[in-house]
């Protein structure tokens, strides 16, 4: 196949005056580099097109693909992951990953949480609070974790997200409302082991490939899986991977599937979650556009464990959007 490649290159926003923090989410050169070697080790050709504004030039020059590899995280608005989909959709060229209905649900926390819980599965109690006086509406459940609503990458997450009395819910949510201009998701806080489950494929296709325990180091910050600790895990996380032979693996791996397959995400990527007191493993955040860093992003490091090659996930990446395409050719 020849396929296009979507994209938010950091070093390009970084060289535009964004900061780090604006450009967390977005893919270094390195990870371009990875994956078009393993789409050509696969046997495709490929075309670097790069954000939406260049996709929109190229589409409107009469550019075409048999399919967009799309990792585009979009910087504006509460769309963003879902633009270039979007776009994608309009001209009718088919693309890897999630479609933008999925993008938009994932990324907002709160609804994301809803539609899981109504789907049946375990997830933590929830407050959202779009302006300080909202504070006063939650539940004294303490202690609570605070985070934006719609930010990746342990976005605004760190040792103060934990809260344990009023004063300092109100004090943490005041910061994010301020430094984030978006809602702040609280919800109840989980003691227990945290997971990420990687998953392949798509509806009944989908399976897991496997699941990392995340364990903070003495040298990490408390209580998350926040934004210093993902960027330099190297330091402060180990990576175990855990085995479904142990029950509560395994039922975080059955809750992971379930959501994913409720959610309607497709290809690959990860849900995160959390045990609570008794053990019980719940949903915190599904990512249906999962970093793809060979060595620092999850779901690489997940296919890492398990024995499989970075070439071969690229390849089932492909495999699951081009059976997904099939079965929609009459």
């Amino acid at each position: 196949m020849h396929i296009g490649l979507t994209y938010d290159l950091r070093s390009e926003y970084l060289a535009e005056g964004w900061s780090e923090a604006e450009t967390a989410e977005f893919d270094r050169d390195d990870t371009i580099n990875a994956i078009e070697a393993a789409l050509h080790h696969n046997g495709h050709s490929t075309d670097r097109v790069g954000r939406l504004s260049r996709l929109v030039v190229r589409l409107a020059r009469g550019d075409r693909w048999d399919l967009v590899f799309n990792i585009a995280e979009g910087m504006f608005g509460a769309a963003r992951e879902a633009q270039v989909p979007a776009l994608l959709d309009a001209y009718r060229i088919p693309y890897t990953f999630a479609d933008p209905a999925v993008l938009v649900l994932s990324l907002d926390k709160s609804l994301c949480k809803m539609a899981v819980r109504e789907a049946g599965l375990p997830t933590p109690p929830h407050w959202v609070v779009k302006a300080p006086r909202d504070v006063e509406r939650i539940s004294p459940q303490f202690p609570l974790f605070c985070k934006p609503l719609a930010e990746g990458t342990g976005k605004g997450i760190s040792e103060d997200s934990l809260v344990r009395t009023p004063e300092a819910l109100a004090n943490q949510c005041r910061r994010l409302l301020a430094e984030f201009r978006q809602p702040v998701l609280v919800e109840k806080y989980l003691p227990g082991r945290e997971f990420t489950v990687g998953i392949l494929g798509t509806g009944d296709d989908a399976t897991v490939l496997g699941t990392l325990e995340i364990i903070l180091l003495a040298t990490a910050e408390r209580y998350a899986y926040s934004y210093v600790n993902k960027e330099h895990c190297e330091q402060h996380v180990e990576y175990r991977l855990a085995s479904s032979r142990d029950p509560e693996t395994a039922e975080a791996e059955q809750v992971a599937l379930a959501a994913w397959r409720a959610l309607g995400a497709r290809d690959a990527g990860r849900v995160d979650l959390r045990s609570d007191e008794g053990g019980r493993p719940q949903f915190l955040e599904i990512n249906p556009l999962a970093g793809l860093h060979p060595q620092h992003s999850d779901l690489p490091m997940i296919a890492t464990a398990v024995g499989m090659p970075y070439h071969e996930l690229i390849g089932r990446i492909v495999d699951s959007a081009a059976k997904r395409i099939a079965g929609t050719v009459s």
